[in-house]
């Protein structure tokens, strides 16, 4: 009956705990309250008193597997019958054979604690880290701080472990404390609160008790509680709103365990806190509703081992768990007297062993199974593991400042140098590889005694980054400070923030400076895709740095989010602009299209650039500032022209040059006399299209034909008016392989592939196909053509010499062909849902039947890129051949090929341009002046320059998805000149 009664009154306490305060939530998770119930009764059953009172002790030992130490232990577990175990630093395989050895010599299971602050690699060898909390605080997606949580408790669980020693919710707030710092999340009460309300949930939702240190808070001191009693000298209101409050909302969250520091804390109670019945029993349980496990710090520690009877007066004072007494008989037989004297009664013996073994059951020990030796390193170490680890460390990334918007490089730009301060080279080269891979950067090694040599080596160039990989940075305060004062510098910390503090004036002179924390090597490479523009950054700095920056600080990098600058800047109403949103909009409910892209430049600056829609009409994938499209005869321009133009300007051949000079299949053929301004403005006389594809494919597996005019059983896809495919054929093996290999290496669907050699069928159909006279007619030929003059004149393939000559040096990271080769394709926005001829998604893929056949590359269509790239290569032409600080192409060769038309049509060399006589068949708007230049593509893509009114105008959408044979509604409804009559519009001067 007494038994009951205790185990009611346990309950009870449960029960109120629920009315005020948040029940431990190990606790609530015990279903069968009943079971819990028996098993308590059973364990209580068979202890002695002294058995009980062992149960409130955890023991410290090193795990060492020798016959004495394992005499040691049993004699704990034996004759004390000790609750718990706590090992300190050693070897992971031998804390497992101890905890084995433990528990099963153990009457009732033993609870085996940890001090895992930062994971199990804080104590045991060769065991998984993870970044301190001072870094983590920098995190503000704390759902990283449950998944982390999480994580430990795996590992715990994986070696026997039911209780972590953490989080610690002290509050970061005296830079000269001597033992928290790093420890804490920050020095923000709230930040710390959120940092531990989401550890302890991932920690304790996943089977291991959490222990919050060290109440009631032990940041805002000066002394180590290590070595001597640190003092908390503030009124009740200061620690209710520090202090205590993250402890607060700890005990909101359910957490399981606090231990109780040693503090004296005069406004709370006299005496140390861990034995102040004051601050345990009348602030911790009865205000704040804790009514989980309290323990205290380890007695061994100079702030509170010169107290006598420590364990006993502990228990007195409400910890229902005592940690690391220096002897551990002694503290028994104290706390044995403490019962005979009456200061202790049997019933609060009962109360807390009773707690502690409940805490127990709902830690699964009531099933306790031997923990398995074999693979454990290796089931400690997963690449989830590997990979929460890397996304910690970069969401802690945090961009201080960025004046001269370094971030991202403007990689236009040449004359950039890295500056690495560290030991050696090897510490700092991923950071460089990585960016050297994307653009030219000069290295050099920071040493003190070549100081002036490195000054003279980077007086010339255009900007710094500076990469601090090492603390001892005083000696190049000097050198950097005066470079901070020339030219923009970028200021990267591979360390410890507290670095920065050793440097103020070359922080306050740097245009930027970007704490990363650590040097590891995917951390470098994270912090280089910052300057590149493809990662992203959101930290904000978890604590003061003295004089320079506040708690809190931190910018927002995101490459998915537009860059824009006002439209009044540069002479338009941006309240007029702002009608695009609804044309765009309009588009989508059309079934214009999906999504689009839509950005305008004025002055070279980003007056409009905003995203609509999805990748597809299901709405899924957003579109996003870097997701790529299919140029398609955009490509003709962005690529093919480029190309062109340069070996123009070269001087590698003239515009009245014969292509056959070039090519020599052309000769002897009736095409032997077409130049190459014939194939820019589209008077070659080659017809408009051809379909190359119908060699590919096994013409007698088409009952009918591959097309009829009219439907039947084998010809159901409709692919236009009075065109009907057939939905059954197969390819010709000879071409065409539904597997990779040498002979079929290009790819022209997910299990499509090519003959090598099929590109030079096509070039031969070409060469086989009648002309029809020399008047105006657009055809995808003549820039096929082009393409193959290109490489026979380059040397090399056109996609490599483009990326060469423009795309890399010019910055355009997102503009390739064959995409798939450098992206995911979900950045990749579908052409087409079903295509009738390879018979699937396009995603990734170009859609130009005639491009796919020619590997992907050709020069009519092939290119993939974003509305940002196609408008550097339009800022380009129009700044007359410069793009940054470098000449691409010559001003007398820009401003022949865009302005130069043909006599018989409204094309230019290369180039679209509006039709003035026809305004109705223009591509662009009545608004557009005819110096305007640009092109479309079929997908639903188009880049217009205008340089009378320095405007640029990119549209990039996939109109042709979810089929190429659907109703244009694109051009139906005048989307892209209505957008550009707006811009036309808002122009005010």
């Amino acid at each position: 009956m007494k038994k009951r009664i205790l185990w009611c009154i346990l309950c009870a306490c449960l029960v109120s705990t629920s009315l005020f305060a948040q029940e431990p939530a190990l606790l609530s998770r015990v279903h069968d309250t009943e079971a819990c119930r028996k098993w308590v009764d059973g364990q209580m059953e068979k202890m002695t008193l002294k058995q009980k009172v062992g149960q409130l002790f955890i023991y410290t030992l090193q795990p060492v597997t020798n016959q004495y130490s394992k005499n040691v232990l049993r004699k704990m577990v034996d004759d004390y019958g000790v609750g718990g175990l706590l090992f300190t630093g050693g070897e992971l395989r031998k804390q497992v054979q101890m905890t084995n050895y433990a528990q099963v010599h153990a009457l009732v299971p033993l609870m085996v604690t940890f001090d895992g602050e930062w994971g199990l690699g804080m104590r045991l060898k060769d065991t998984p880290s993870f970044p301190y909390n001072r870094v983590l605080g920098c995190i503000q997606n704390d759902s990283l701080l449950y998944e982390y949580g999480k994580e430990v408790a795996r590992q715990c669980r994986l070696i026997g472990v039911q209780i972590n020693f953490a989080p610690v919710a002290d509050v970061d707030n005296n830079p000269n404390n001597p033992v928290i710092n790093f420890r804490s999340f920050g020095s923000g009460p709230k930040r710390v609160a959120e940092k531990v309300a989401a550890y302890v949930k991932g920690l304790e939702d996943n089977g291991v008790m959490a222990v919050c240190k060290h109440f009631p808070g032990h940041g805002d001191t000066e002394i180590d509680s290590h070595n001597a009693l640190p003092e908390l000298n503030f009124d009740r209101a200061r620690l209710d709103s520090i202090e205590l409050y993250p402890f607060k909302k700890a005990i909101e969250t359910g957490i399981g365990g606090v231990m109780v520091g040693h503090l004296h804390a005069p406004s709370l109670g006299e005496g140390p806190a861990s034995i102040s019945q004051e601050v345990i029993m009348h602030t911790l349980i009865d205000e704040l509703r804790f009514h989980g496990l309290v323990v205290t710090d380890a007695l061994e520690m100079k702030g509170i081992a010169g107290h006598d009877d420590v364990c006993a007066r502990a228990l007195i004072a409400g910890n229902d768990v005592v940690l690391s007494p220096r002897n551990l008989k002694k503290e028994i037989d104290g706390v044995m007297s403490a019962l005979k004297k009456g200061r202790l009664s049997e019933a609060d013996i009962d109360r807390k062993c009773r707690k502690v073994l409940s805490f127990k059951y709902a830690l699964g020990l009531s099933s306790w199974k031997k923990v398995e030796e074999e693979g454990l390193a290796e089931k400690l170490v997963t690449p989830e593991l590997l990979s929460l680890q890397q996304e910690l460390s970069k969401a802690a990334v945090t961009v201080l400042k960025d004046s001269s918007s370094l971030v991202p490089l403007d990689l236009s730009v040449s004359g950039t140098v890295l500056l690495s301060v560290s030991p050696s080279l090897s510490e700092a080269y991923p950071f460089y590889h990585q960016l050297k891979q994307t653009f030219p950067v000069g290295w050099l090694h920071a040493n003190v005694d070549s100081l002036d040599a490195v000054e003279a080596r980077l007086r010339p160039t255009q900007r710094v980054l500076v990469a601090l990989h090492s603390d001892k940075v005083e000696p190049y305060a000097a050198l950097l400070e005066k470079l901070a004062k020339d030219k923009p510098l970028a200021l990267i910390c591979f360390g410890d923030m507290k670095m920065l503090e050793k440097i103020p004036e070359v922080v306050r002179h740097a245009s930027t400076v970007i704490l990363a924390h650590s040097d590891e090597k995917f951390v470098q490479r994270h912090v280089a895709d910052l300057f590149l523009d493809n990662a992203y950054a959101d930290g904000r700095l978890s604590i003061p740095l003295s004089g320079l920056f506040k708690a809190g600080d931190g910018l927002t990098v995101d490459p998915e989010a537009p860059r824009q600058y006002s439209p009044e800047d540069v002479g338009m109403n941006a309240s007029i602009l702002s009608q695009i949103d609804s044309i765009a909009e309009e588009g989508i409910r059309l079934k214009a299209y999906p999504g689009c892209h839509v950005m305008i430049l004025r002055e070279g600056l980003p007056v409009y650039n905003k995203c609509f829609g999805s990748y597809t009409y299901e709405g899924k994938e957003p579109v996003k500032e870097n997701s790529l499209y299919d140029l398609a005869s955009l490509t003709k321009v962005t690529a093919t022209l480029l190309a062109v133009m340069k070996l123009y300007d070269e001087g590698k051949f003239g515009l009245t040059d014969r292509v056959a000079d070039y090519l020599p299949i052309l000769k002897k053929t009736d095409k032997s006399r077409i130049t190459v301004q014939d194939l820019l403005f589209h008077e070659s006389g080659l017809p408009a299209y051809w379909p190359f594809y119908e060699e590919a494919v096994d013409m007698k597996s088409c009952k009918g034909g591959l097309f009829r005019k009219k439907p039947d059983k084998n010809h159901t896809l409709k692919l236009a008016e009075n065109v009907y495919a057939c939905n059954d054929f197969r390819y010709n093996p000879e071409w065409v392989s539904h597997v990779p290999s040498a002979e079929y290496p290009l790819q022209v669907a997910d299990s499509l592939f090519l003959r090598s050699d099929f590109s030079k069928n096509i070039v031969e159909q070409i060469v086989k196909l009648p002309l029809k006279g020399k008047s105006y007619r657009y055809s995808c030929l003549n820039f096929m053509l082009l393409k193959e003059m290109v490489e026979k004149i380059a040397g090399m393939p056109m996609d490599v010499y483009l990326d060469s000559v423009f795309y890399a040096p010019m910055g355009l990271r997102h503009t390739t062909f064959l995409p798939l080769r450098k992206f995911p394709k979900e950045q990749i926005v579908p052409s087409v849902e079903t295509d009738f001829l390879r018979g699937g998604r396009l995603q990734g893929f170009v859609q130009d039947e005639a491009a796919a056949f020619m590997g992907g590359v050709s020069g009519n269509a092939g290119l993939f890129s974003t509305t940002q790239d196609v408008a550097r290569i339009a800022q380009m032409w129009l700044d007359k051949g410069i793009c940054g600080d470098r000449r691409y192409l010559s001003r007398a060769t820009c401003e022949l090929f865009t302005t130069l038309k043909s006599r018989d049509s409204r094309r230019g060399l290369g180039f679209d341009k509006p039709d003035a006589e026809h305004t109705d068949n223009s591509p662009c708007s009545p608004e557009a002046p005819a110096s305007v230049f640009g092109h479309t593509g079929f997908t639903g893509t188009c880049m217009w320059i205008d340089p009378d009114n320095e405007l640029i105008f990119v549209f990039l959408s996939n109109r042709t998805y979810p089929s190429v044979y659907e109703p244009n509604n694109l051009v139906r409804y005048n989307i892209r000149t209505r957008m550009q009559q707006v811009m036309y519009q808002s122009i005010l001067y």
